[in-house]
C-alpha cells in the first residue's frame, strides 16, 4: 500500500475511533476489510485521565501555599498557640476569622471582635475572597484617618498592613515632658511591622513622627503602570514581579534601582540603588541614637530585633544587653528626643521594601532624627553631608 494511502487509513480509522469513543476500555477491533489495518477505539475519558487535569486555581492555591500568609507554623501565627486563643486587636491580621469579624463578614456588627479569636487560623483565601469585601469602601489608619479603597484587594491590604502605630502615639506618649529629660514611664513605641501600605502613604497616613516644621512627602504613586499593591506583588505567593520594574528600570532588581540624581548619604555615589542610601542613614542614625543614650540620657543603649522590646540597656557600654534574672532589661532610660527618633528608626527598618514603597518619605525621617539628635549632642550634623 502506498505511504500516503496508508496514513489516510490511519487518519480515517483514529477519527472513527474518536466518533465511538463512547466504547469502554481502550482495545483493538477486527482489521478493517478496506485497509487491513486495526482500529484503535479511545477510551470513554478520552486521552487525558481526569485525576491529571488541573482543578480550577491550583496555581493559585499553589503559589499561596509557598507565602508567608498560609505558614501555620510560623510566628506570625502560633505567637498565641500556648494561651489557646488570639487577642481580638491581633486577630484581625492574624487570622482569616479575626479579619472577616472586624469588617462584619461573619455577620457580627464591624470592628473588633468581641471575644479572642480561636488560634490555628491563617491568612485564608476567604480573607481576601470573601463575597462581601467588595463592600468595604474605607480602612481607618492609625493615624484616625480613613483611606477610601477602591478594590477588594486594595480593602485587604491596607487592613493588615498599616502597622499599628502612627506619629500621633509617640507625641501623646512623650506629652509635654522635656525633650531630653528621662520619663521613668516613658517605653518604646513599637510601630510593629510590615506597614507597606502606611509607608505609601507618606505624610497622608502619617506613619512616622513628624517634626514641627517640616514638610514631608505624601502618598507615593510611583509610576503609571503601578497603580497598586498587586501592580508589584503577586497576590497569593506574594513575591515581587519584576516584570512590571522593567516597563520602566533597566533592571528588576529593586535594590539597584536608583530613583533620584541626588546622593542622600553623603557619598556622592549616585549610581547605586536608593536602597543603599536608606541603608547608610538608618545606620547613621542608629550612632547618633547610641551617642545620644550614653551622653544626654546617661544609660547606653543596645538593638536586639529578635527580641521585643527590641531596645535594651546597655549600663556597662560592653555592646550587650544587660542581664536581670536570665533576662535583658528592656531600656528605661527613654526622653522624648530620643524616643521619637528611635520610633522614626523602626518605621524605616521595619518596612523591608520602603525604598519602593516611599524613599523619600523614609530619607525624610531619617534626616529629621539625626538632625535633632545632633542638635542636642553637639554633633557636626553638616559635616555628613546628608541631604533631605
Amino acid at each position: 500500500m502506498p505511504v500516503r494511502t496508508y496514513f489516510t487509513a490511519l487518519f480515517a480509522a483514529a477519527l472513527t475511533g474518536l466518533i465511538v469513543s463512547t466504547a469502554a476500555p481502550a482495545q483493538e477491533t477486527e482489521a478493517a476489510p478496506e485497509t487491513g489495518i486495526s482500529t484503535f477505539v479511545m477510551p470513554r475519558s478520552g486521552p487525558y485521565s481526569p485525576d491529571r487535569i488541573a482543578i480550577p486555581n491550583a496555581r493559585a492555591i499553589a503559589a499561596w501555599i509557598r507565602s508567608g500568609h498560609s505558614n501555620a507554623t510560623s510566628e506570625a501565627f502560633t505567637h498565641w498557640d500556648a494561651d489557646g486563643a488570639i487577642p481580638p486587636n491581633c486577630s484581625v491580621c492574624h487570622s482569616g476569622a479575626g479579619f472577616r469579624s472586624y469588617h462584619g463578614l461573619d455577620g457580627s456588627p464591624p470592628g473588633l471582635p468581641e471575644n479572642p479569636v480561636p488560634v490555628g487560623g491563617v491568612v485564608d483565601c476567604a480573607t481576601c475572597h470573601d463575597p462581601g469585601m467588595g463592600q468595604i469602601t474605607e480602612v481607618k489608619l492609625p493615624s484616625g484617618a480613613m483611606h477610601p479603597v477602591t478594590s477588594s484587594a486594595e480593602a485587604a491590604c491596607v487592613t493588615c498592613h498599616q502597622a499599628r502605630t502612627s506619629g500621633a502615639n509617640v507625641t501623646k506618649a512623650v506629652g509635654d515632658l522635656p525633650e531630653d529629660e528621662v520619663g521613668p514611664e516613658l517605653s518604646f513605641v513599637n510601630p510593629h511591622y510590615a506597614g507597606a501600605a502606611a509607608s505609601n502613604f507618606g505624610s497622608y497616613g502619617k506613619l512616622g513622627y513628624q517634626y514641627g516644621g517640616k514638610t514631608y512627602t505624601g502618598r507615593f504613586l510611583h509610576a503609571k503602570p503601578v497603580s497598586g499593591c498587586l501592580s508589584c506583588h503577586d497576590p497569593h505567593s506574594l513575591e515581587v514581579t519584576e516584570d512590571t520594574c522593567l516597563i520602566c528600570h533597566q533592571t528588576g532588581d529593586d535594590q539597584a534601582i536608583r530613583i533620584s540624581r541626588q546622593s542622600y548619604d553623603g557619598s556622592g555615589d549616585t549610581a547605586k540603588g536608593i536602597y543603599e542610601d536608606i541603608k547608610a542613614n538608618s545606620a547613621t542614625l542608629m550612632a547618633a541614637i547610641e551617642t545620644y543614650a550614653a551622653e544626654v540620657a546617661g544609660v547606653p543603649v543596645v538593638y536586639d530585633g529578635a527580641h521585643h522590646p527590641y531596645f535594651f540597656a546597655d549600663a556597662n557600654g560592653d555592646g550587650l544587653a544587660d542581664q536581670q534574672d536570665g533576662k535583658p532589661v528592656r531600656y528605661n532610660a527613654w526622653t522624648p528626643r530620643m524616643l521619637k527618633a528611635a520610633y522614626n528608626w523602626k518605621v524605616v527598618n521595619a518596612d523591608q521594601g520602603i525604598h519602593v514603597h516611599n524613599p523619600h518619605y523614609a530619607l525624610e525621617l531619617l534626616y529629621d532624627s539625626t538632625e535633632d539628635l545632633y542638635a542636642a549632642t553637639g554633633g557636626d550634623f553638616a559635616a555628613l553631608g546628608l541631604a533631605r
